[in-house]
């Protein structure tokens, strides 16, 4: 092993034993290191075999359907990981390499206060008793920059924010000042400026404790900015390593250069974005010009929703007998034309989801008109309102949790039909949904699968399959890409606005991407602390943002190795 690398890979090889007769490769004798006091990224869409290589490292793949092949190696510091007994592997994986995974809620538990998950940490590997493992708790709060970490030590993970849920994950991942710590995601699906903060925090501490950082991600643009090498995978096997630098400016696999360029650009904005299949089959890339599309409202535009001091506040208890009032939206207004895109940026907390929620009236908005072809939403007894509900429509953020796991995708589809006697009969309803089902690019046969038989971008096509039985005029997107596979998010963008194309549908787009928004809206509002702080076209908002918050977002975009 060469003393340089702190980890090296060799041949490894994960298989997973489906059932009795089906296995399924999903790495495919990859070899690669981590030198020691770097970081190298691993890049890749989901089912590359990245996240699986990172828990093979880790010891966490399930034993009884997980077949590492014998000849594979995983040499850390000189031992070989994969002959540890797993007391040893524990020890080793618990203080020398540790892990910061995807989601923090659901890595956090959430009946223990945060104090004493991290506490425990300490406690377990480096022997401490309570009152040392408390103080050194306070002082790892403080080094990720939790606010207030006397108060906050005592906090459960429900009562934070998922930024501050991820610094704590960051904490316990350091708590050992581990020699290898490794990322899966850590960013995925946080505001633009928690990710940088969060991009900054690691990028502060591998320094300052000299450690090594194996970090996962699908997005090269956040790669650019903290890795010294990459690692591109797909389908299990490496297709491209290298310096990132080197990478970024001469990639040498077509892959590469696709994950490069899939991802919205500021700087244009074609007609549709490309996808990898695109650059794979020479379709897109250097030398292929792409028609581009203009954005912005004009003064003949129809409108459809106009909006005025829409507010909704919150009230929580306070005492006995008390309460207290929370502002979530503040006199929001807006205009929204046939067929065009309203972006809705804003970090988390910014009201910019309630204010879609307010709409759809699954929250009762405090203040404030919502007028739909001269009608007011917000006003409108709910028997009058049952017929408008169909035309305003939400597509959740996340797939796996918006649809039933009970129902096959056509009884997802035919429900909403049925409810509001939409087609005369079934034998209409199930026409539609096949018709409907081949718009947003799936297969007949999904008519009778469920949920669970389908990846992420495909079922958040559902979604958007399902939001379309009620032929709305209006729908509202919260976060519909944001945890998405730039690949993927891309079919899912380009989908999006062929329908918009073909039936001049109005889109709310809320999310957290700047570059998406850049991408696919018309006219740009941005939120802070629940109010409007600016509203603009798209172009001129990115061209020359007036508000301070406006330009504290745009600053943080993730831009990658500036060639």
């Amino acid at each position: 092993m060469d003393q340089n690398n702190l980890l090296e890979v060799r041949d490894l090889r994960v298989t997973f034993r489906l059932d009795k007769k089906t296995t399924f490769e999903a790495v495919k004798g990859i070899s690669f290191n981590v030198p020691r006091n770097s970081t190298v990224a691993l890049v890749g869409e989901s089912g590359s075999g990245k996240s699986v290589s990172s828990l093979a490292v880790m010891g966490l793949l399930p034993p009884d359907n997980t077949i590492i092949d014998p000849q594979s190696g995983i040499f850390f510091g000189g031992r070989d990981l994969l002959t540890l007994s797993i007391a040893e592997r524990r020890e080793m994986c618990g203080k020398d390499i540790s892990m910061i995974f995807q989601e923090p809620m659901s890595s956090l538990n959430p009946v223990f206060t945060v104090g004493f998950q991290i506490a425990e940490v300490l406690r377990q590997h480096m022997g401490m008793n309570r009152k040392q493992a408390r103080a050194r708790t306070l002082e790892l709060l403080d080094e990720v920059g939790i606010p207030d970490p006397a108060n906050k030590i005592d906090a459960y993970p429900s009562q934070m924010s998922g930024g501050q849920q991820q610094r704590v994950m960051i904490a316990m991942a350091i708590a050992c000042e581990p020699k290898l710590l490794i990322a899966d995601e850590p960013t995925t699906a946080l505001d633009v400026t928690i990710q940088k903060q969060i991009m900054d925090l690691i990028a502060a501490l591998q320094k300052k404790h000299q450690m090594s950082v194996l970090f996962i991600t699908h997005d090269l643009g956040l790669v650019g900015e903290i890795a010294d090498h990459v690692i591109v995978m797909r389908h299990g096997e490496v297709r491209e390593t290298g310096e990132v630098r080197q990478v970024f400016e001469t990639p040498k696999d077509a892959y590469t250069r696709a994950l490069l360029h899939c991802r919205p650009s500021l700087d244009e904005r074609p007609w549709r974005l490309p996808v990898i299949a695109d650059y794979m089959e020479g379709k897109a890339g250097p030398g292929v010009e792409i028609k581009q599309r203009s954005r912005g409202y004009t003064p003949g535009d129809e409108p459809v929703l106009v909006v005025k001091n829409l507010s909704k506040s919150f009230y929580m208890r306070e005492g006995l007998f008390g309460k207290r009032e929370f502002q979530a939206v503040k006199d929001v207004s807006f205009t929204l034309p046939r067929g065009k895109t309203l972006g809705v940026v804003g970090e988390s907390g910014s009201g910019k989801t309630t204010v879609g929620l307010t709409l759809l009236r699954l929250h009762q908005a405090t203040g404030g008109t919502a007028m739909f072809h001269g009608k007011d939403l917000i006003a409108m007894p709910n028997k009058e309102y049952l017929p408008y509900k169909r035309r305003i429509q939400i597509i959740f953020q996340n797939p796996y949790a918006s649809l039933n796991p009970r129902f096959t995708v056509g009884q997802i589809l035919l429900e909403p039909m049925r409810i509001h006697t939409i087609g005369a009969n079934d034998q209409e309803r199930i026409a539609k949904a096949y018709w409907l089902l081949d718009k947003v690019g799936l297969p007949e046969q999904a008519f009778h699968r469920y949920p669970h038989e389908f990846s992420g971008g495909q079922r958040q096509r559902i979604a958007i399959a399902r939001c379309l039985t009620m032929q709305p005029e209006i729908l509202v997107c919260d976060e519909s890409v944001s945890a998405l596979d730039v690949s993927v998010q891309a079919q899912v963008l380009n989908l999006l606005q062929d329908l918009q194309d073909e039936f001049g549908l109005s889109y709310i787009f809320i999310s957290h991407d700047l570059s998406v928004v850049k991408y696919i809206a018309d006219q740009v509002m941005v939120m802070h602390q629940g109010k409007v702080v600016e509203l603009a076209d798209s172009d001129e908002l990115y061209r020359n943002p007036v508000h301070p918050y406006t330009r504290t977002l745009l600053s943080a975009i993730p831009r990658g190795v500036q060639i």
